[in-house]
């Protein structure tokens, strides 16, 4: 099915069939080969893409057919007790029987002003993330079952695809919540909440939560049988790169949950990961956690306000600024326009050969101690692809040391970027003194020379 509908736009059979053997090529799960039967391969690079162009009809189905038929009114109509009592509250007012308007205004406090059951008014919302979506209905239960069915029977018949009933749920948004890329999605519902006119001004919004299981769940990986324990595995690490790596972890979770009004859970996680990085600390340096927080105890400002942290300086030498990791500092505000990261970035735990290696400021093609920066590359298997001739020296010493990362100076790594680093020995810089080697300028390809002749004509 997927290959027909991308045969509908692309004409070009080389293409077509490269997808089909990638849909048949399998996967692996645990070192485990295993045959893929049907649907997109889960984790490779082209299924986000692949997904959204199959689920494409859905969205045409949904927005064409669905959202039309299942919206009408342009706004609720008054409810008629609401309406009555306020009537009445005001004639009460203007005759001078203000105790007893007031009674009725507290009763007219807790009555809806629009009418939740108007049967002329009805809103159909949907949204869709990859394969993950969601619809917001107002309306009556039976209209939103009658949705669902007309979903089931679309994906079965268009699509070929089943419904999923045990994840496919209907919840009242008021009383219950549902789940959308790790957040629950409610309806807010508070009559004490008013604006500077003193109205309602919270009830029928839509809010974001961070889930009580995702907070357990991230507490689970630096806790054993309810308590925070040592992450034994990190102490082979410098302190720099274990304050880093804590840092980074809940900074990925408190950014990741940013459009949530309830960031306040977060602080439950907070507390149990610097309890973790306390004790791994003082596990690592043989001292007590009170010790700990004597040698590292900080205050940084962030956003003209003073924090309480952690912090671990690594001093480089006069005349370049110190290396510092710091744990806190981050304050959990809502902000409901901010950018939600999917991917953050994955938190390895063997770093200090990496500080030692920027510590060092030597580059390690030619030995210069000047302008040292690192180069990095996407994947070790970029340095073996086959077909590119022989290799440069640079990418080899790469490749011998299984690493994705090289500390060299500048102007090797301007070399390097711009694709003219390929000479088989390097060495020093051609600084004027007695033995030092010049280092000789690689010749420009012809593709180089034709463009550069082209531009001068």
């Amino acid at each position: 099915m997927l290959i027909n509908i991308l045969a509908e736009k692309i004409h070009d059979g080389r293409f077509i069939r490269l997808i089909s053997e990638l849909l048949k090529a399998g996967y692996l799960e645990e070192w485990t080969f295993n045959a893929s039967l049907s649907g997109v391969p889960q984790g490779g690079v082209v299924s986000p893409i692949l997904s959204n162009v199959y689920l494409d009809r859905l969205d045409k189905f949904v927005e064409q057919t669905l959202i039309p038929a299942y919206t009408r009114g342009s706004r609720r109509k008054n409810h008629p007790e609401y309406k009555r009592v306020h009537k009445r509250m005001w004639t009460l007012a203007k005759a001078g029987r203000k105790q007893e308007a007031k009674v009725l205004r507290r009763t007219l406090q807790r009555l809806p002003a629009r009418d939740p059951l108007d049967p002329d008014y009805r809103r159909l919302r949907y949204v869709r993330y990859a394969d993950d979506w969601l619809l917001g209905f107002c309306g009556p239960r039976a209209e939103a079952e009658a949705i669902k069915r007309q979903l089931g029977e679309f994906l079965r018949t268009t699509l070929r695809l089943d419904l999923s009933e045990a994840k496919t749920l209907i919840t009242h948004a008021r009383s219950e919540a549902a789940r959308f890329l790790g957040y629950e999605v409610v309806v807010l519902d508070n009559d004490t909440s008013r604006d500077q006119h003193g109205h309602r001004n919270i009830n029928g919004q839509i809010g974001l939560k961070v889930p009580v299981g995702v907070i357990r769940t991230k507490c689970r990986a630096y806790s054993r049988n309810g308590k925070p324990i040592h992450r034994t595995e990190r102490t082979v690490d410098s302190i720099y790169s274990i304050v880093a790596q804590y840092q980074a972890e809940y900074r990925g979770v408190a950014e990741y949950y940013r459009m949530a009004f309830n960031l306040h859970r977060l602080g439950r996680l907070k507390a149990v990961m610097e309890q973790s990085l306390t004790k791994t600390l003082a596990h690592k340096l043989k001292t007590s956690v009170p010790q700990v927080y004597r040698r590292f105890r900080a205050t940084a400002e962030v956003d003209g306000r003073t924090y309480k942290v952690l912090q671990a300086v690594v001093e480089r030498g006069t005349g370049k600024k110190p290396l510092v990791a710091r744990w806190g500092g981050i304050p959990p505000r809502w902000r409901i326009t901010a950018t939600l990261d999917d991917q953050p970035p994955r938190i390895w735990s063997t770093r200090s050969e990496l500080l030692e290696r920027l510590l060092a400021a030597t580059c390690e093609l030619c030995g210069s101690s000047e302008d040292v920066e690192v180069h990095h590359i996407r994947k070790l298997a970029d340095l073996r692809r086959k077909g590119q001739g022989e290799k440069p020296a640079w990418v080899r010493r790469m490749a011998a040391r299984q690493r994705k990362t090289l500390v060299i100076c500048r102007t090797h790594h301007e070399e390097i970027q711009y694709g003219r680093c390929s000479w088989r020995n390097f060495t020093k810089h051609d600084t004027g003194e007695p033995g030092a080697a010049k280092v000789a300028r690689p010749v420009r390809r012809a593709a180089d020379r034709k463009v550069l002749t082209h531009a001068g004509r």
